[in-house]
C-alpha cells in the first residue's frame, strides 16, 4: 500500500514538473512577442523597398533586422554587427545623433581574400534604433583606379618620347655645323617619333574599340584569309629582322564577328611575337578547326616569359622589360588589345610560355554553326618569300622572309 503511494505522488509530481515546464515557455514566448522591436510606422516597408543592403541595431548594437545583402556583405553574423568600423559608426552617430557617411574597405571573407568597399550611411531611426545602408562600390572603385592608372600611364609613356624629341632638337640646333652628329640626332629623332606615333595609333585603336559596338558590324568572316592578311601587314617588320613568319593549317569554318577588328588582333599577336623573337630566327602561326572552335596559335622563339609576369601580360602598358620594349618600339597595348578584341567575340586568348623557350599565344573563337559542313577554303599567300619550292610541293605552309 505503502508502495502504491509513492508511486502515485511521483507521477503527480513528474506530471507538475512537465506542467510547469510547458508554462514556463509559453510564458517565455509571450515575453519575447512583447519585447519584439517595433519599428516606426511604414520603416519595414521603405527598407524593403529602397534597394540597398540594411541594418537596424538597437541601444546595444543587437541587430533588430537586417537584409539578405548584409548577411552576404559578412557585415551581419547571427545577431551581431561584425566589422568594428560599424560599431565606431554607430556608437558615434548614437552619441552625437549626426547622420554619418563613409567608404570603407573590408576584408571579403574569413581569410581576408580579396576586399569589398562599401558606402556607408549611418543615421538614427526612431528614439533608440541606427540604421545602417550600405551600396557596394566595388567595382565602381574598381573602374576609377583602371580609368586613373590608364590616364597616369599615357601621361608617362607620352612623356617619354616627347620629352627626347624635345632634347633631340635642341641639340642638333646646337650641333647645326657637324654634319655627322646632325645624322645621328635626326635618326634618333625619327625613331623617337615613330614611337610616339605608334603609341598614340595604339591609344586611338584601344579608345575605338572600347566604343564600338561589335554586333552591329558582325559579319560571316573567314579567318584564314585575317590571318593571311595579318602576316602580309607585318611584313616589313620580319623583313627589317631577317624572321621568317610561317602559317600552317586551315580554320574549316566560318567565325561571326567584325574582320577589321579581329586583323587588329592577329596583326598585334605576330607583331608581338616578331619583335621579341631574335633576329634570325622563326615565327610560327597555326590555324585549326577543334571541337567547334577556330584556334589561332602564334608561337616565337623569343626568350620566354616568367610564370609571375604571364598573369599581367595582358595589362595596358604592362611589359616584362622595360628597356627591351624601349628598344623594340613596343608600346605595351598590344596584347590589351588582342584580349579586348577576342573577349569581345566571346573567345578566349591563352599563353603558354617557359623561359628559354619561347611563347605562344593560342586565340579561339566560336565557330558559326551551320546545318552543311562548309569545304576548307583555300589558303590566301601570306606573302612572296624565298621559300617556293615549299608552296610548288602543295605544302599548306607560307611564309615571310626578309
Amino acid at each position: 500500500m505503502l508502495g502504491l503511494v509513492a508511486g502515485v505522488l511521483g507521477l503527480a509530481v513528474g506530471v507538475f514538473g512537465v506542467l510547469a515546464y510547458v508554462a514556463s515557455r509559453h510564458q517565455r514566448r509571450e515575453m519575447a512577442g512583447g519585447d519584439e522591436p517595433a519599428l516606426p510606422d511604414g520603416a519595414a516597408e521603405v527598407l524593403a523597398a529602397i534597394g540597398r543592403a540594411y541594418i537596424v541595431v538597437d541601444a546595444v548594437d543587437g541587430v533588430v533586422r537586417a537584409s539578405p545583402g548584409a548577411y552576404a556583405f559578412g557585415l551581419v553574423r547571427g545577431h551581431t554587427l561584425v566589422p568594428p568600423e560599424l560599431l565606431d559608426l554607430t556608437a558615434r552617430v548614437r552619441r552625437d545623433g549626426v547622420i554619418e557617411e563613409r567608404q570603407l574597405e573590408l576584408q571579403r571573407g574569413p581569410l581576408g581574400q580579396g576586399s569589398t568597399i562599401l558606402q556607408v550611411r549611418v543615421s538614427t531611426v526612431g528614439e533608440e534604433y541606427i540604421l545602417i545602408l550600405a551600396d557596394d562600390h566595388t567595382e565602381r572603385a574598381r573602374t576609377e583606379e583602371v580609368r586613373n592608372d590608364f590616364v597616369a600611364n599615357v601621361s608617362h609613356e607620352l612623356k617619354t618620347p616627347v620629352g627626347a624629341i624635345s632634347l633631340l632638337a635642341e641639340a642638333l640646333d646646337d650641333a647645326a655645323g657637324d654634319e655627322e652628329a646632325v645624322r645621328r640626332f635626326a635618326a634618333r629623332m625619327s625613331k623617337e617619333s615613330s614611337r610616339l606615333t605608334a603609341l598614340v595609333q595604339d591609344i586611338i585603336e584601344l579608345s575605338r574599340l572600347q566604343s564600338t559596338d561589335m554586333v552591329d558590324r558582325a559579319r560571316e568572316v573567314d579567318i584564314n584569309r585575317l590571318v593571311a592578311d595579318a602576316v602580309e601587314a607585318n611584313r616589313l617588320p620580319a623583313e627589317n629582322r631577317n624572321t621568317t613568319v610561317v602559317i600552317g593549317g586551315t580554320v574549316e569554318g566560318s567565325v561571326y564577328g567584325d574582320a577589321k577588328m579581329l586583323t587588329t588582333a592577329f596583326r598585334n599577336l605576330i607583331d608581338n611575337a616578331i619583335r621579341y623573337a631574335p633576329e634570325g630566327s622563326r615565327v610560327g602561326v597555326g590555324l585549326r578547326s577543334r571541337d567547334g572552335m577556330a584556334q589561332v596559335s602564334v608561337t616565337d622563339q623569343g626568350p620566354g616569359i616568367h610564370p609571375d609576369d604571364q598573369e599581367r601580360i595582358f595589362e595596358r602598358f604592362y611589359r616584362v622589360d622595360s628597356a627591351r620594349s624601349r628598344h623594340t618600339g613596343g608600346t605595351g597595348l598590344g596584347l590589351s588589345i588582342v584580349k579586348h578584341v577576342v573577349t569581345n567575340h566571346g573567345g578566349e586568348i591563352s599563353l603558354w610560355s617557359q623561359p628559354g623557350q619561347g611563347s605562344t599565344f593560342t586565340v579561339r573563337l566560336p565557330e558559326m554553326e551551320s546545318a552543311d559542313a562548309a569545304p576548307a577554303r583555300p589558303q590566301r599567300a601570306a606573302a612572296d618569300t624565298g621559300s617556293k619550292s615549299a608552296a610548288a610541293g602543295g605544302s599548306r605552309e607560307q611564309g615571310v622572309r626578309a
